[in-house]
């Protein structure tokens, strides 16, 4: 028998139906800029209140600089992978492969950690939700309509951000509305909730500093448009275009509406303390009966965001089945694609099911296992840009990063600055960093003893003229 003959069939390749509004509607649903107005903004205000307004402006610069690498990298490599296909590419498989290893537990664990959340943000409106149930019942929900073909999931999580967009747009006008303190003097002279007291004291730049690595966090998702790549028509001269609208539109639609109840709290000593800024503000401007509706609102946002991560996570494990990660028996499933829907079917119900599982784990524990993967990612690719550059790998991407090599350089020091204030903090910070790094670990491993010992691991990128 000839060797060709031991080799499986090339699998299914994932049809081309996206335009770039269809990939930004996908992608501003894994950012999910209003569960992180409700949910990550609050944190922000309670450690650097005012200051949380430069905090905003200094992690939206950081993540215009990120957007710039992920756009370059995104044209050059526009694969359903991710980012662990440009590392691989450029600074080579046992990197690609750690990259691989710490996305599977950022993408695995970010639906329950959300979905857990679901009944909290519901408790005002219908009390006694039992967390568990509901965030499995919205994980299997949300599988069931990933399977869908993937235009319908573009329109279905259109209308869930409009939705979105409805309740951001309400804080804004309460907020603006009836404005009790001018925007420049909150700039000009930011102000914090003491550690002792109830009163304010000026915001110091460790706050600032840590509120924008907050921030940082609360932006992230914009990148995911690569995992929608393969879906995209002219993908490698378009999808610069759908990150930078996603980011633009997130950004937007978290600092807008942040500086509005800044603007139109009447007492700021409260909005900081509170553990829902944003519901405080509208049940005193409009009542319990609005604060009830924006909830609702911001549990759409979080479904959606749900739904969207399966999209991706899905399209994310077809990719690494295609580039033969597992063994034959689960690659040959995982590459699957539904004969009518033209979807990735039995890596998105493997997705949902492991999702479902993970509801079984506490919260606390959720949030550790996924450590700070996020720094690893961004570093990976700021690192790859700086390496395909250099290489001359990237010298046709059809997307440029200007000012080169400004754009990763900011984005590295920023992590640095992250990395630091992570492990000064030993309560959440400093595990997380562990158990990243247990990640990284485990990953080489896998790929030292198991994946190296198959032969040459190489990333396989498709046909992009189409």
């Amino acid at each position: 028998m000839l060797d060709h003959q031991l080799e499986p069939a090339a699998p299914t390749a994932l049809v081309r139906s996206l335009g770039v509004v269809g990939v930004l509607f996908l992608t501003l649903s894994v950012t999910s800029p209003v569960s992180s107005l409700f949910v990550i903004v609050p944190g922000m205000l309670r450690v650097a209140g005012t200051g949380a307004i430069w905090a905003m402006l200094l992690a939206g610069i950081v993540c215009v600089a990120t957007a710039y690498v992920y756009a370059e990298l995104s044209s050059a490599w526009p694969v359903a992978g991710g980012e662990y296909v440009m590392v691989a590419r450029t600074l080579g498989p046992l990197a690609g492969f750690v990259m691989l290893g710490v996305n599977v537990f950022n993408n695995l664990l970010f639906p329950p950690a959300i979905g857990l959340g679901l009944a909290s943000i519901l408790a005002a409106v219908i009390p006694g939700l039992p967390a568990v149930p509901l965030a499995v019942a919205v994980i299997a929900g949300s599988t069931v309509i990933a399977l869908l073909q993937i235009r319908v999931n573009a329109w279905v999580t259109g209308v869930f951000l409009l939705i979105e967009v409805l309740a951001v747009v309400a804080v804004v006008m309460l907020g603006f509305g009836q404005g009790v303190r001018p925007f420049a003097a909150m700039l000009a002279q930011p102000t914090m909730l003491a550690d002792i007291g109830n009163s304010l004291v000026p915001a110091s730049a460790a706050s600032i500093g840590l509120a924008t690595s907050i921030a940082i966090f609360a932006l992230n998702g914009y990148g995911a448009a690569v995992y929608f790549g393969e879906e995209m028509h002219e993908a490698p001269r378009k999808i610069a275009r759908a990150i930078f609208w996603a980011v633009g539109l997130t950004l937007a639609l978290e600092a807008v509406p942040m500086a509005a109840i800044l603007v139109g709290a009447p007492d700021l000593v409260t909005l900081f303390a509170s553990d829902d800024p944003f519901g405080l503000l509208v049940r005193l401007r409009a009542g319990d009966a609005a604060a009830d509706w924006i909830a609702i609102g911001v549990a759409v946002a979080i479904v959606n965001a749900i739904i969207a991560c399966i999209l991706a996570c899905a399209r994310f494990f077809y990719g690494t089945a295609r580039d033969r990660c597992w063994g034959r028996p689960i690659d040959q499933l995982l590459v699957a694609i539904h004969p009518r829907f033209a979807s990735p079917w039995i890596s998105t119900l493997i997705v949902g099911g492991a999702g479902i599982a993970c509801c079984f784990l506490p919260l606390e524990l959720l949030l550790v296992l996924s450590g700070t993967g996020l720094v690893v990612i961004y570093a990976g690719i700021a690192l790859a840009l700086i390496a395909g550059r250099r290489s001359g790998m990237l010298a046709n991407a059809p997307f440029k990063s200007p000012l080169y090599p400004l754009m990763p350089a900011l984005t590295l020091v920023a992590l640095g600055y992250i990395v630091w204030l992570n492990w000064l903090d030993l309560e959440e910070g400093r595990p997380g960093l562990l158990m990243t790094g247990a990640q990284i670990l485990l990953s080489a491993a896998y790929y030292w003893l198991i994946l190296r010992r198959r032969g040459v691991w190489d990333v396989h990128v498709p046909s992009l003229v189409k």
